[in-house]
């Protein structure tokens, strides 16, 4: 059987589900003033955890076929959170780039399950993809209520 770059896909997936949920950790620890942040937070890491769990046996299954191809884009995360109320927004800016990486990436990789007639995939990325799209909705949602306040009024 002829190499593909799935295989290379689904790593990078996981890797950047794993990451997401490493920055939402962040981000939750860091703002602990906005009990809201926190919470949702928590749970959205607890969410890209079980995505990148559920991923990891059918990128096993897949590993042999992986093609040689250099990895470019490594989405690092969150190192550290910033202070304060213009902090959060640009920390949740930060989350909402790393998750729409991972929406457009569970999408492709929904696509060649679809194309590859893969079950347990479509499965996977069926059930996943949709709970990226709503830590996107959220984070929007969040980063637009704080706006006004954040950006108009002098600390």
């Amino acid at each position: 059987m002829t190499a593909m770059h799935l295989p290379t896909y689904l790593t990078m997936l996981a890797a950047a589900e794993r990451t997401l949920a490493a920055s939402h950790l962040r981000v939750a620890g860091g703002h602990t003033d906005e009990p809201d942040v926190r919470y949702t937070c928590t749970g959205f890491a607890a969410q890209s955890t079980r995505n990148a769990d559920a991923l990891d046996p059918i990128a096993e299954r897949y590993a042999g076929r992986r093609q040689a191809e250099p990895d470019r884009l490594h989405p690092r995360g969150l190192t550290a959170v910033r202070p304060g109320p213009v902090g959060l927004l640009r920390d949740l800016q930060d989350l909402y780039q790393l998750a729409g990486l991972v929406e457009i990436t569970w999408t492709l990789v929904g696509q060649a399950a679809a194309g590859a007639r893969d079950r347990e995939l479509i499965g996977v990325a069926g059930a996943s993809g949709p709970r990226i799209g709503a830590q996107l909705a959220w984070l929007r949602m969040r980063m637009k209520a704080a706006a006004p306040q954040t950006l108009l009024v002098a600390p």
